[in-house]
């Protein structure tokens, strides 16, 4: 694999300085970052463990465009990453191997009235709650008038030449009306499939991880709809999502699952002369009863740091660091729980702007799959109350550093054995820049 990689940057690179100029116009450009951070105390009891981080690491993304004319460019985003003392490029001599990813890798071109993305490329559904990464398919686009129409296929999984039926796919319609300014709608509608995937189901979160003998198929919808507002000096937005379908299992005595579950949230900010106000809540269900065969849980496609990901607060919603989450909750996986945010930002001066959140977070049902996953099941709800402080600055044109301060008064729910005993902390810093 790393070998390819390193071929595959290659063939980029001799491709864009070998081939007249006048053939095409290339762009680059980039992402740096680096980052160190101590977190304290996220399983909720120091006594059951060390779960203290203490690391500097670096992130670079280089990005590179070839535009071959007005209706075709090929995009590639590179990425790698290392850990400050590591052996794959942070010891001695900082030779990085192994650490190269390709991110995206995809044709964009327009085809008469479609504009199509194939290849490595990314797509956000329902603002992360259902899906928010990178994946390998296809989107076609067509827009008619101010209404945007595309239409995504994703490969979530494989399985094999000699094995199809184990192959999961997802399909995704999601147009974008613009009623003027004010107004956009966005309702949409995502299906997966597989007929007997039951080796892939791991793809759409930690919840199946959890559930006995998932060795079919599925057949799993979510239908709802982002809707973003500006009324007066406010801006609003929300977002609703059901969820249904089935699981099947292929183990004789047990029944298959029926999807029952949803998810709403929303959220405003308005501005106060040098400060604004913002605040946010969400709402998705849990399962009651996992012994039953409704499965009430919402989940997303993937999970875990990778798809499905909406990032919140700093410790128990993964954050700048998103390096761990607190003990209990579902991290950016949001399922089984509920969460409310009250935050103001200021900026005393052109370079500097503080912030300040407040978030309160409790489960939903005091005990799910995706809990027994996290080591967090108990018979308690309640995860705590948390404050985020961040102050970002700009130290010279393009380069910005970022302090954040994070402490989790924690509640019982935000431990292993439903007694908590040590409350999460976090500080860091961060660097960064693009181009």
């Amino acid at each position: 694999m790393k070998k390819l990689l390193v071929l595959s940057l290659a063939v980029v690179m001799v491709v864009a300085f070998t081939l007249p100029a006048s053939a095409f116009e290339s762009v680059f450009g980039g992402y740096w970052r680096t980052r160190a951070f101590h977190q304290e105390n996220f399983i909720g009891d120091d006594d059951l463990g060390d779960t203290g981080v203490t690391r500097v690491d670096t992130r670079t993304r280089l990005y590179y465009t070839a535009i071959l004319n007005d209706n075709l460019k090929l995009v590639n985003k590179f990425e790698w990453n290392n850990v400050w003392g590591d052996t794959v490029g942070g010891d001695h001599g900082a030779d990085g191997t192994g650490i190269l990813r390709i991110k995206q890798s995809y044709v964009d071109a327009n085809i008469g009235p479609v504009r199509a993305k194939i290849g490595q490329h990314d797509v956000l559904y329902a603002r992360g709650f259902i899906y928010a990464d990178e994946f390998s398919g296809a989107t076609l686009s067509m827009k008619f008038g101010d209404v945007l129409v595309p239409f995504t296929w994703m490969k979530d999984s494989e399985g094999g030449t000699n094995n199809n039926s184990d192959d999961v796919d997802n399909f995704g319609l999601y147009p974008v009306f613009n009623f003027g300014d004010d107004f956009t709608l966005n309702p949409f509608a995502i299906y997966a499939y597989s007929s007997d995937g039951g080796a892939a189901l791991s793809t759409f979160g930690q919840n199946f991880t959890a559930l006995p003998a998932l060795q079919d198929g599925l057949s799993v919808y979510w239908v709802g709809a982002n809707v973003d507002a500006t009324v007066g000096s406010f801006n609003l937005w929300g977002t609703a999502i059901y969820q249904g379908g089935t699981v099947d299992t292929a183990t004789v005595g047990l029944d298959d699952y029926d999807v029952k579950a949803f998810l709403v949230a929303a959220g405003a900010s308005v501005p106060l002369g040098p400060a604004s106000l913002h605040g946010q809540a969400f709402y998705a269900t849990g399962d009651d009863d996992p012994t039953d065969d409704d499965f009430e849980a919402f989940f997303g496609i993937g999970g875990g740091g990778a798809g499905w990901a909406y990032y919140w607060s700093e410790i128990m919603g993964l954050g700048m660091f998103d390096n761990q989450f607190s003990v209990g909750s579902p991290n950016g996986d949001v399922s089984n729980i509920w969460a409310v945010n009250l935050g103001a930002t200021i900026k005393p001066m052109e370079k500097l702007s503080l912030t300040a959140d407040v978030w309160y977070a409790a489960l939903v049902e005091d005990s799910i799959p995706i809990q027994v996953v996290s080591a967090g099941a108990n018979d308690e709800t309640d995860l705590g109350i948390e404050i985020d402080l961040k102050a970002s600055y700009q130290l010279t044109e393009g380069l910005n550093m970022t302090l954040v301060g994070a402490y989790l008064f924690s509640d019982d729910a935000t431990s292993v054995d439903g007694n908590n005993e040590d409350d999460p902390y976090e500080i860091g810093t961060q660097l960064s820049l693009s181009f």
